[in-house]
């Protein structure tokens, strides 16, 4: 499949209340497990990406490792492949269309892209993020080539869910503003509360991405809400060192 086909076949694969499942991977070889497994597509994690390879979250893994990772992973499945590139390695709007051009020629088709400021505190303002996302969506139809541009808001990740409600019309305004900037999803990460996730699906005319934690632990729910997209974030990661920690601990114990 080429890359052109894998990212109409992506594009196609986000249908309300029939969500795509993402449980993201971190190398080519979980890629490569997933595909075997019968996965539709591909997707990474920042923090497992990085964290697999010694690296803190929040783009301290350099930019031309990250992207030997991604043509590893895609040169080894041939499913539509989507990179969490955080918030795109660059500040300035033309810097960060010429960084997203580097991951699609890495052979990616999608990328999520977050508002929060990283390694620094709160969010972009709408307006800033909405013409960092211009950029981006600009650069690839001039340049003919295939993205999927996931546009995450990190409002509600890391906040008191007992304060969601009160930020659920800024979600709507960021979905709103992103959506005309050219963004194809939006992934509302932190966000579990399943009445505040229906109001998003109703509302929002994008297909909307939810991160698989916490209370909200059922795709079929997810579906019920009108989801488009569950992804799973560093959980696959945490789970699979987890169980390699106890099976190395059992050894050992086993071993006197």
């Amino acid at each position: 499949m080429n890359q052109i086909a894998k990212a109409t076949r992506f594009k196609a694969l986000h249908k309300k209340s029939a969500p795509l499942v993402l449980y993201n991977i971190w190398d080519a070889g979980g890629a490569k497990t997933l595909a075997d497994a019968g996965a539709r597509a591909v997707a990474t994690g920042s923090w497992s990406v990085a964290a697999a390879h010694g690296f803190a979250d929040g783009e301290a893994i350099p930019l031309e490792f990250l992207l030997r990772i991604v043509e590893r992973i895609v040169q080894t499945v041939d499913l539509p492949v989507t990179v969490d590139f955080e918030g795109g390695y660059a500040t300035e709007p033309d810097d960060v269309a010429a960084n997203v051009r580097k991951v699609i020629q890495a052979g990616a088709i999608g990328i999520n892209f977050e508002d929060q400021l990283v390694q620094g505190e709160g969010l972009y303002p709408i307006s800033v993020q909405a013409e960092r996302i211009k950029a981006i969506r600009e650069m690839a139809i001039a340049e003919k080539l295939p993205l999927f541009v996931n546009a995450r808001t990190d409002l509600f990740l890391g906040s008191d869910p007992l304060a969601h409600a009160d930020m659920l019309t800024e979600a709507l305004e960021r979905a709103a503003a992103y959506a005309k900037a050219g963004a194809d999803g939006f992934f509302v990460p932190g966000l579990t509360n399943a009445s505040l996730i229906q109001q998003i699906t109703e509302a929002v005319c994008l297909p909307v991405n939810v991160m698989m934690i916490g209370e909200l632990n059922s795709v079929e729910t997810t579906a019920k809400l009108g989801v488009s997209r569950a992804s799973f974030g560093p959980g696959p990661y945490f789970e699979t060192m987890d169980h390699l920690t106890k099976r190395f601990t059992s050894i050992r114990s086993a071993a006197g």
